[in-house]
């Protein structure tokens, strides 16, 4: 899924990941998990950017985000920071808590927002945490199907590729075919 890296401009939109070091933890427990989503809310309130989706793993978070004023390295450095904070004051580490600085690849095309979207979603089936995306607690696909309003995600840019009832043919788009990409395809193709 990952794209080259590029330049920043306001309105990029980009697909960002980052891993604890050595693979270890980043949440330990749903403390911590709300924490870094409070921790987002706060960075958008400073910073202004549309969170259209996430999904926090035990040792990785998936973002996909739309930038406004400011670069996304700079916003996701901010969000970096803050949870390092957190989690070391919580855990008294003294250490090190991503594995690198975080990978921001830009998303180029309405097909690759909505490729991006559908992987991040997919993020815990892809594990085996889960049978379906709507059983895994910690990312905002219930914020797409189920209407579960979540102040930080902003959904209607992705639902308004789809017909009505939009939810269902997103649900669709992610779970009747999980593996096909929509890159250079047509979404009614996919989604009947």
């Amino acid at each position: 899924m990952p794209r080259k890296k590029s330049n920043w401009y306001p309105g990029a939109e980009y697909y960002v990941t980052s891993t604890g070091i050595r693979k270890a933890p980043l949440f330990y427990d749903g403390e911590d998990r709300h924490v870094y989503l409070e921790i987002i809310g706060k960075a958008r309130a400073e910073h202004r950017f549309d969170l259209y989706a996430y999904c926090l793993m035990t040792n990785q978070t998936h973002l996909h985000i739309k930038t406004h004023q400011l670069d996304i390295l700079q916003i996701i450095n901010k969000i970096d920071q803050r949870y390092s904070l957190f989690f070391n004051r919580k855990y008294q580490f003294m250490s090190t808590v991503y594995q690198s600085h975080s990978e921001a690849n830009r998303v180029d095309s309405s097909n690759h927002q909505l490729d991006v979207n559908k992987y991040i979603h997919l993020t815990p089936c892809r594990t085996d945490l889960v049978g379906t995306p709507k059983e895994y607690q910690w990312s905002s696909y219930r914020s797409y199907v189920a209407f579960h309003k979540q102040p930080n995600v902003n959904p209607h840019p992705i639902l308004s590729h789809f017909s009505y009832p939009q939810n269902i043919n997103y649900q669709k788009f992610v779970e009747k075919k999980p593996n096909v990409s929509i890159t250079g395809k047509e979404l009614a193709d996919v989604v009947e």
